[in-house]
Protein backbone atom coordinates (compact mmCIF):
# COMPACT_ATOMS: atom_id res chain seq x y z
CA UNK A 1 0.00 0.00 0.00
CA UNK A 2 1.11 3.58 -0.95
CA UNK A 3 2.36 5.42 1.86
CA UNK A 4 3.57 9.16 1.68
CA UNK A 5 5.28 10.09 5.01
CA UNK A 6 5.34 14.09 5.90
CA UNK A 7 6.38 15.47 9.38
CA UNK A 8 6.59 18.50 11.24
CA UNK A 9 9.10 18.88 13.78
CA UNK A 10 6.86 16.13 16.01
CA UNK A 11 4.05 14.83 14.02
CA UNK A 12 4.01 12.43 11.21
CA UNK A 13 1.38 12.11 9.29
CA UNK A 14 0.55 9.85 6.93
CA UNK A 15 -0.97 9.83 3.25
CA UNK A 16 -2.66 6.74 1.86
CA UNK A 17 -5.54 4.63 0.02
CA UNK A 18 -5.93 3.51 3.84
CA UNK A 19 -5.97 6.47 5.76
CA UNK A 20 -8.10 9.37 6.00
CA UNK A 21 -8.42 12.21 3.61
CA UNK A 22 -5.17 14.69 3.91
CA UNK A 23 -6.53 18.16 4.14
CA UNK A 24 -3.91 20.84 2.97
CA UNK A 25 -4.63 24.19 4.55
CA UNK A 26 -4.58 26.30 1.60
CA UNK A 27 -5.07 30.10 2.44
CA UNK A 28 -1.08 30.87 3.31
CA UNK A 29 -1.23 32.03 -0.37
CA UNK A 30 -0.99 35.57 -1.57
CA UNK A 31 -2.33 34.81 -4.85
CA UNK A 32 -5.38 36.65 -5.79
CA UNK A 33 -5.02 37.87 -2.42
CA UNK A 34 -3.85 42.08 -2.78
CA UNK A 35 -4.10 42.68 1.02
CA UNK A 36 -2.30 39.63 2.03
CA UNK A 37 0.54 40.42 -0.12
CA UNK A 38 0.84 44.04 0.48
CA UNK A 39 1.21 42.57 4.11
CA UNK A 40 3.74 40.05 3.37
CA UNK A 41 5.99 42.33 1.60
CA UNK A 42 5.61 45.01 4.37
CA UNK A 43 6.71 42.90 6.74
CA UNK A 44 3.37 42.51 8.85
CA UNK A 45 2.08 38.52 9.27
CA UNK A 46 -0.44 38.84 11.36
CA UNK A 47 -2.99 37.47 8.34
CA UNK A 48 -0.76 34.77 7.95
CA UNK A 49 -0.67 34.00 11.57
CA UNK A 50 -4.24 34.05 12.06
CA UNK A 51 -4.99 31.91 8.70
CA UNK A 52 -2.29 29.57 10.22
CA UNK A 53 -3.91 29.12 13.29
CA UNK A 54 -7.29 28.86 12.04
CA UNK A 55 -6.99 26.57 9.59
CA UNK A 56 -4.75 24.43 12.33
CA UNK A 57 -7.95 24.93 14.74
CA UNK A 58 -10.52 24.00 11.71
CA UNK A 59 -9.28 20.52 11.23
CA UNK A 60 -6.45 20.85 8.59
CA UNK A 61 -4.03 17.88 8.29
CA UNK A 62 -1.08 20.07 6.88
CA UNK A 63 -0.45 24.15 5.98
CA UNK A 64 0.41 24.73 2.25
CA UNK A 65 2.87 28.29 2.19
CA UNK A 66 2.88 30.31 -0.32
CA UNK A 67 4.92 33.60 -0.32
CA UNK A 68 4.39 34.55 -4.20
CA UNK A 69 3.68 38.18 -3.70
CA UNK A 70 5.27 39.77 -6.86
CA UNK A 71 1.92 40.32 -8.69
CA UNK A 72 2.11 42.71 -5.53
CA UNK A 73 5.81 44.15 -5.69
CA UNK A 74 7.93 42.88 -8.62
CA UNK A 75 11.10 43.21 -6.58
CA UNK A 76 10.28 41.24 -4.01
CA UNK A 77 12.82 38.41 -2.79
CA UNK A 78 10.74 35.06 -2.61
CA UNK A 79 13.25 33.17 -1.27
CA UNK A 80 14.04 35.22 1.83
CA UNK A 81 10.20 35.99 2.51
CA UNK A 82 9.01 32.16 2.40
CA UNK A 83 11.67 31.17 4.54
CA UNK A 84 10.32 33.76 7.27
CA UNK A 85 7.08 32.88 6.12
CA UNK A 86 8.14 29.52 6.92
CA UNK A 87 9.60 30.22 10.29
CA UNK A 88 6.67 31.97 11.75
CA UNK A 89 3.96 29.08 10.88
CA UNK A 90 6.20 26.16 11.83
CA UNK A 91 6.66 28.42 15.32
CA UNK A 92 2.92 28.18 15.77
CA UNK A 93 1.06 25.08 14.63
CA UNK A 94 2.37 21.77 14.90
CA UNK A 95 1.01 20.53 11.49
CA UNK A 96 3.32 19.00 8.52
CA UNK A 97 4.09 22.06 6.02
CA UNK A 98 4.08 22.61 2.03
CA UNK A 99 6.33 24.42 0.52
CA UNK A 100 4.65 25.85 -2.12
CA UNK A 101 6.52 28.00 -5.04
CA UNK A 102 7.41 27.99 -8.89
CA UNK A 103 10.94 29.65 -7.96
CA UNK A 104 13.71 26.96 -7.36
CA UNK A 105 16.10 29.57 -5.08
CA UNK A 106 12.92 29.71 -3.08
CA UNK A 107 12.21 25.99 -2.90
CA UNK A 108 15.69 25.46 -1.57
CA UNK A 109 15.79 28.28 1.03
CA UNK A 110 12.85 26.71 2.43
CA UNK A 111 14.15 23.32 2.37
CA UNK A 112 17.55 24.29 5.09
CA UNK A 113 15.17 25.45 7.57
CA UNK A 114 12.07 22.72 7.51
CA UNK A 115 11.74 21.30 10.21
CA UNK A 116 10.31 17.56 9.92
CA UNK A 117 9.47 16.25 6.63
CA UNK A 118 7.82 19.09 4.31
CA UNK A 119 6.08 18.49 1.37
CA UNK A 120 7.56 20.40 -2.05
CA UNK A 121 5.14 21.51 -3.96
CA UNK A 122 6.02 21.15 -6.99
CA UNK A 123 7.55 19.93 -10.11
CA UNK A 124 5.70 19.76 -13.46
CA UNK A 125 6.95 17.37 -16.57
CA UNK A 126 8.86 20.48 -18.20
CA UNK A 127 12.27 19.80 -18.81
CA UNK A 128 14.16 22.54 -16.72
CA UNK A 129 12.13 21.87 -13.77
CA UNK A 130 12.86 18.32 -13.16
CA UNK A 131 16.16 18.72 -13.50
CA UNK A 132 15.98 21.85 -10.92
CA UNK A 133 13.35 20.34 -8.62
CA UNK A 134 14.56 16.54 -8.29
CA UNK A 135 18.29 16.92 -7.00
CA UNK A 136 16.49 18.99 -4.50
CA UNK A 137 13.75 16.33 -3.29
CA UNK A 138 16.70 13.46 -3.36
CA UNK A 139 19.35 16.02 -1.48
CA UNK A 140 16.81 16.79 1.25
CA UNK A 141 14.51 13.00 1.06
CA UNK A 142 11.04 14.75 0.59
CA UNK A 143 7.90 13.60 -0.96
CA UNK A 144 6.78 16.39 -4.27
CA UNK A 145 3.52 17.03 -5.55
CA UNK A 146 3.94 16.62 -9.52
CA UNK A 147 1.62 18.59 -11.14
CA UNK A 148 0.39 16.68 -15.14
CA UNK A 149 1.30 19.47 -17.34
CA UNK A 150 4.84 20.29 -19.41
CA UNK A 151 6.02 22.20 -22.05
CA UNK A 152 2.91 21.72 -23.97
CA UNK A 153 0.92 23.26 -21.53
CA UNK A 154 -2.07 21.77 -19.97
CA UNK A 155 -3.77 18.71 -22.15
CA UNK A 156 -7.00 18.65 -22.21
CA UNK A 157 -6.97 14.91 -22.92
CA UNK A 158 -7.03 13.04 -19.50
CA UNK A 159 -4.70 10.35 -21.24
CA UNK A 160 -1.93 13.19 -22.05
CA UNK A 161 -2.18 14.29 -18.64
CA UNK A 162 -1.50 10.59 -17.44
CA UNK A 163 1.40 10.24 -19.80
CA UNK A 164 3.11 13.46 -18.11
CA UNK A 165 2.30 11.93 -14.66
CA UNK A 166 4.19 8.63 -15.85
CA UNK A 167 7.19 10.36 -17.25
CA UNK A 168 7.20 12.12 -13.70
CA UNK A 169 7.55 9.29 -11.77
CA UNK A 170 9.82 7.83 -14.34
CA UNK A 171 12.43 10.26 -13.79
CA UNK A 172 11.61 10.89 -10.29
CA UNK A 173 13.06 7.14 -10.24
CA UNK A 174 15.86 7.75 -12.34
CA UNK A 175 16.90 9.95 -9.00
CA UNK A 176 16.34 7.78 -6.75
CA UNK A 177 13.03 9.01 -5.84
CA UNK A 178 10.64 6.22 -5.20
CA UNK A 179 6.79 6.38 -6.60
CA UNK A 180 5.44 6.41 -2.72
CA UNK A 181 7.28 10.09 -2.26
CA UNK A 182 5.28 11.71 -5.76
CA UNK A 183 1.76 12.87 -4.96
CA UNK A 184 0.30 13.55 -8.31
CA UNK A 185 -1.97 16.57 -9.21
CA UNK A 186 -4.00 15.63 -12.32
CA UNK A 187 -5.15 18.81 -12.75
CA UNK A 188 -9.00 19.62 -12.32
CA UNK A 189 -10.04 21.58 -14.74
CA UNK A 190 -13.66 24.23 -14.32
CA UNK A 191 -16.58 21.79 -14.63
CA UNK A 192 -18.33 25.04 -15.64
CA UNK A 193 -15.90 25.66 -19.08
CA UNK A 194 -15.54 21.79 -19.30
CA UNK A 195 -18.68 19.86 -19.04
CA UNK A 196 -16.67 16.23 -18.95
CA UNK A 197 -14.14 17.72 -16.09
CA UNK A 198 -15.52 15.68 -13.34
CA UNK A 199 -15.01 12.46 -15.39
CA UNK A 200 -12.02 13.27 -16.24
CA UNK A 201 -10.56 13.34 -13.61
CA UNK A 202 -12.12 10.05 -11.56
CA UNK A 203 -11.13 8.04 -14.61
CA UNK A 204 -7.56 9.55 -14.16
CA UNK A 205 -7.39 8.81 -10.54
CA UNK A 206 -8.40 5.32 -10.89
CA UNK A 207 -5.61 5.41 -13.34
CA UNK A 208 -2.79 6.85 -11.38
CA UNK A 209 -4.25 4.47 -7.79
CA UNK A 210 -4.27 1.53 -10.31
CA UNK A 211 -1.56 1.78 -12.62
CA UNK A 212 1.42 4.13 -11.04
CA UNK A 213 0.10 3.20 -7.08
CA UNK A 214 0.78 6.97 -6.54
CA UNK A 215 -1.33 9.27 -4.17
CA UNK A 216 -2.79 12.81 -5.44
CA UNK A 217 -4.11 15.60 -4.47
CA UNK A 218 -5.42 18.75 -6.18
CA UNK A 219 -6.71 22.52 -6.19
CA UNK A 220 -10.08 21.40 -5.16
CA UNK A 221 -11.75 24.47 -5.79
CA UNK A 222 -10.62 24.51 -9.51
CA UNK A 223 -13.59 22.68 -9.98
CA UNK A 224 -16.52 24.93 -9.20
CA UNK A 225 -14.45 28.08 -10.81
CA UNK A 226 -17.07 30.68 -12.19
CA UNK A 227 -20.42 28.98 -10.94
CA UNK A 228 -22.33 30.36 -8.43
CA UNK A 229 -22.28 28.80 -4.49
CA UNK A 230 -18.85 27.19 -5.15
CA UNK A 231 -18.85 25.57 -1.67
CA UNK A 232 -21.92 23.31 -2.31
CA UNK A 233 -20.12 22.09 -5.65
CA UNK A 234 -16.75 21.71 -3.74
CA UNK A 235 -18.35 19.81 -1.10
CA UNK A 236 -20.08 17.36 -3.74
CA UNK A 237 -16.91 16.82 -5.59
CA UNK A 238 -14.86 15.51 -2.31
CA UNK A 239 -16.54 12.31 -1.86
CA UNK A 240 -16.74 11.83 -5.72
CA UNK A 241 -12.61 12.34 -5.35
CA UNK A 242 -12.08 10.21 -2.24
CA UNK A 243 -14.10 7.28 -3.67
CA UNK A 244 -12.13 7.64 -6.75
CA UNK A 245 -8.72 7.54 -5.35
CA UNK A 246 -7.43 10.70 -4.49
CA UNK A 247 -5.79 10.93 -1.38
CA UNK A 248 -5.21 14.66 -0.16
CA UNK A 249 -6.49 18.00 -1.41
CA UNK A 250 -5.52 21.85 -1.28
CA UNK A 251 -8.08 23.26 -0.06
CA UNK A 252 -9.81 25.65 2.35
CA UNK A 253 -10.45 23.80 5.86
CA UNK A 254 -12.22 26.90 6.94
CA UNK A 255 -15.20 26.07 5.07
CA UNK A 256 -17.50 23.55 7.32
CA UNK A 257 -19.61 22.49 4.52
CA UNK A 258 -16.36 20.96 2.53
CA UNK A 259 -14.69 19.81 5.53
CA UNK A 260 -18.31 18.04 6.29
CA UNK A 261 -18.14 16.20 3.10
CA UNK A 262 -14.17 15.05 3.88
CA UNK A 263 -15.40 13.65 7.20
CA UNK A 264 -18.46 12.14 5.78
CA UNK A 265 -16.41 10.57 3.01
CA UNK A 266 -13.96 9.37 6.00
CA UNK A 267 -16.54 7.51 7.25
CA UNK A 268 -18.32 6.04 4.12
CA UNK A 269 -14.71 4.95 3.11
CA UNK A 270 -13.87 3.53 6.61
CA UNK A 271 -10.86 5.27 6.93
CA UNK A 272 -12.43 7.02 10.08
CA UNK A 273 -12.13 3.69 12.20
CA UNK A 274 -15.37 3.75 14.75
CA UNK A 275 -16.61 6.70 13.07
CA UNK A 276 -14.84 8.25 15.98
CA UNK A 277 -13.96 11.66 14.47
CA UNK A 278 -17.31 11.95 13.06
CA UNK A 279 -18.85 11.53 16.50
CA UNK A 280 -16.20 13.63 18.08
CA UNK A 281 -16.94 16.47 15.59
CA UNK A 282 -20.94 16.10 15.55
CA UNK A 283 -22.15 15.01 18.95
CA UNK A 284 -23.85 18.22 19.70
CA UNK A 285 -24.99 18.60 15.96
CA UNK A 286 -27.86 20.86 15.76
CA UNK A 287 -30.16 20.45 12.21
CA UNK A 288 -29.72 23.39 10.30
CA UNK A 289 -26.07 23.95 11.80
CA UNK A 290 -22.32 22.53 10.50
CA UNK A 291 -19.57 21.65 13.01
CA UNK A 292 -17.46 25.42 13.64
CA UNK A 293 -14.48 25.12 15.52
CA UNK A 294 -14.39 27.86 17.90
CA UNK A 295 -12.36 31.28 16.95
CA UNK A 296 -8.45 30.88 17.88
CA UNK A 297 -6.57 33.63 20.03
CA UNK A 298 -3.61 34.60 18.70
CA UNK A 299 -1.22 34.29 21.18
CA UNK A 300 2.00 35.91 22.81
CA UNK A 301 4.41 33.51 20.58
CA UNK A 302 2.30 34.69 17.21
CA UNK A 303 2.48 38.31 18.25
CA UNK A 304 5.83 38.16 18.83
CA UNK A 305 6.84 36.93 15.31
CA UNK A 306 4.11 39.75 13.88
CA UNK A 307 6.08 42.58 15.69
CA UNK A 308 9.41 40.59 14.33
CA UNK A 309 7.95 40.21 11.00
CA UNK A 310 7.97 43.72 9.73
CA UNK A 311 1.48 31.03 -8.10
CA UNK A 312 1.23 33.77 -9.45
CA UNK A 313 0.11 29.95 -8.53
CA UNK A 314 3.29 28.83 -6.81
CA UNK A 315 4.28 25.69 -7.77
CA UNK A 316 0.77 25.13 -9.44
CA UNK A 317 0.81 27.64 -12.26
CA UNK A 318 -1.61 25.42 -13.94
CA UNK A 319 -4.36 25.88 -11.38
CA UNK A 320 -6.78 28.60 -11.76
CA UNK A 321 -8.32 30.57 -8.40
CA UNK A 322 -8.95 29.42 -5.45
CA UNK A 323 -12.35 30.19 -3.57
Amino acid sequence: MTRTIVASATKEIVIGFDQPFCVIGERINPTGRKKLAAEMVAGNFETVIKDALEQAAAGATMLDVNAGVTAVDPNATEPALLVQTLEIVQGLVDLPLSIDSSVTAAIEAALKVAKGRPLVNSVTGEEEKLEAILPLVKKYNVPVVAISNDETGISMDPNVRFAVAKKIVERCADHGIPAHDVVVDPLVMPIGALGDAGRQVFALLRRLREELKVNTTCGLSNISFGLPHRHGINASFIPMVIGAGMTSAIMNPCRPQEMEAVRGANVLNGTDEHCTTWIKTYKDYKPGEHAAPAPVAVTSPADGAANNGGRRRGGREARMARG
